[in-house]
């Protein structure tokens, strides 16, 4: 009898250990209408709406409670009825559209107050990919076919117009004296809309929209099509115009004229299959970003313009005066990571690439809309080093042929992760310092390494599970199911299922909390990532992840 209870309470603690919580409720709010769309404002924000294709309800994000309800005939009486909205967040307001053939009505509200701004049914075509927000100037460039547009938010006033400038305005840059210096590119959405589309970087008169000037650039400037992050980065540095797209490129500020470049083309084609109902499909992070060496005043860039052959090319950073081109790398279709390590160029080749796509499946009874956003690990793999000194190859591992996932540096050591194994690896000479098995975590296999304080996070099929990097000690583990990584901020890690269930991860202990979704809910996360917003066919709902 005795072994009999210590048995019972022997398994009650095992569960108690295993027991997992559920994320905390903040608020739930019953709403005046049925939720066909819904948008989350940040905390700092303060609101979120919900609404109908009637009304629009605007809630206070702290409490839950709503601030104002109205119907939209209200609001615009010119709109008849309303097929779209789409927030700008950036400038509190929310577009609303009675799309007709030839004859769209926008609808301009003010989202905090409710109020109409202005209606118009001068532009068409305009969807959230050809509207950018200029906050500097509280304007819109609206992006048409033959021109580009700039309106003021609070009137709808058009400023200025030119046909000089062609597709939408992506990352800009604007400075002091006026004027905005950008590149131009084309949504995937709206290819058709922008016919005998030309590569622009340019320099704009935001008084009047003259083009000071146009030059063309390498490469193909672009969004991702779920999260929306630009893929390129472009700054004014004194004199110089920095385009940091597929390598570097430089203009002068003044005239546009090409001071030097070391930029390729790259088409992610044979990157991964796509899939078979993609509307729209972007491959992510296939191409290391150049390494700028500041303290020797050089950059090392990937050349991945030919499929076959790839190379790694040492430049002079005020010249672009091409110092050394390494040795082929031969078949890589991807090369995630590089990385400088004092006389070494490191190259993780293969790897996990992320994934977006947005895809349209029609069965006989309805039509089926997925937004996914996944990672998946391109072949073939391997992780090789040059030297800085005249590019030529110093060593290459054979431990990652089979398999890799993705490194970092941590004091001038590499840890990597083969999927199976951990592994440091010693910069000079390629040789193991130590492997030690994931399988000691139980989350299944590795799919990415994080850096986290003193720890090295495991990222697994089924979880997450922490290391010691110094010597590969297993330090804790956090055991959920199936799922994939979604986001980390801070000490929180977000796994998300395909039910779309959720388990934020605390990076110090290991220890989560889930939100199990309800079949047909709509789930956000807040860009700190504290709490999720759900929303259902006529409640909304706050929870806490940690």
């Amino acid at each position: 009898m005795k072994k009999q209870i210590l048995s019972f309470f022997a398994v009650l603690a095992f569960l108690s250990i295993y027991a997992q919580e559920d994320m905390t409720m903040v608020w739930e709010t019953k709403s005046p209408h049925k939720i066909t769309f819904n948008g989350t404002g940040t905390e700092e924000r303060g609101y979120s709406y919900v609404a109908s294709d009637k009304e629009f309800s605007l809630f206070d994000n702290a409490t839950g409670k709503i601030k104002w309800t109205k119907v939209y005939k209200e609001i615009a009486p010119k709109l008849s009825k309303i097929d779209e909205l789409i927030p700008f967040w950036e400038s509190n307001t929310v577009f609303l559209f009675d799309r007709k053939m030839g004859k769209d009505q926008i609808a301009c509200v003010d989202m905090e107050s409710g109020s109409l701004l202005w209606n118009t049914d001068k532009y068409q075509n305009v969807t959230e990919e050809n509207v950018v927000y200029i906050p500097e100037r509280e304007g819109f460039a609206i992006s048409l076919k033959d021109k580009l547009v700039f309106i003021k938010v609070a009137t709808g006033e058009e400023l200025w117009s030119t046909a000089k400038f062609g597709g939408v305005v992506g990352k800009y840059v604007f400075t002091p004296d006026g004027f905005l210096t950008t590149v131009n590119f084309q949504p995937s959405g709206l290819i058709a809309l922008f016919t005998g589309f030309k590569n622009q970087i340019a320099k704009i008169n935001m008084d009047n929209g003259d083009v000071v000037w146009s030059n063309t650039y390498i490469g193909r400037a672009e969004r991702k099509i779920i999260s929306r992050e630009f893929l390129y980065d472009i700054a004014v540095e004194g004199p110089r115009v920095i385009l940091r797209l597929n390598g570097i490129q430089v203009y002068d500020y003044n005239t546009g004229a090409n001071l030097w470049s070391a930029a390729f083309d790259f088409t992610p084609n044979g990157v991964r299959s796509r899939p078979p109902n993609a509307r729209q499909w972007g491959v992510y992070g296939a191409v290391a970003d150049p390494v700028f060496d500041k303290e020797n005043n050089v950059i090392y860039v990937l050349d991945m313009s030919n499929r076959n052959n790839q190379f790694v090319k040492k430049y002079d950073a005020n010249t672009g005066k091409l110092i050394w081109t390494s040795p082929e790398i031969k078949g890589a279709k991807a090369i995630p990571g590089m990385y400088v390590v004092d006389d070494k160029v490191i190259l993780q080749i293969g790897g996990i690439v992320e994934f977006q796509s947005y895809e349209v499946i029609q069965t006989q009874y309805s039509t089926i809309t997925i937004w996914r956003v996944f990672y998946d690990n391109v072949k073939p793999n391997g992780l090789q080093a040059f030297n800085t000194k005249d590019g030529s190859l110093a060593w290459e591992s054979e431990k990652f042929k089979k398999g890799i996932t993705n490194a970092y540096v941590l004091e001038n050591k590499i840890l990597c992760s083969s999927g199976k194994e951990l592994y440091k690896i010693d910069y000079k000479t390629g040789n193991e310092e130590y492997s030690v098995p994931v399988t000691d975590g139980g989350v299944g296999l590795a799919v990415k390494i994080l850096p986290y304080k003193d720890k090295m996070i495991v990222v697994g099929e089924k979880g997450i599970s922490a290391y010691n990097p110094v010597d590969g000690k297993f330090i804790y583990s956090g055991k959920y199911k199936a799922s994939s990584l979604e986001d980390v901020f801070d000490n929180i890690l977000i796994m998300k299922t395909e039910k779309a269930d959720i388990a934020s991860f605390n990076l110090d202990t290991g220890v989560f909390k889930e939100f199990k979704a309800k079949t047909g809910a709509s789930t956000t996360l807040t860009t700190d990532g504290k709490f999720v917003y759900i929303y259902e066919d006529k409640v909304f709902t706050k929870v806490k992840t940690l």
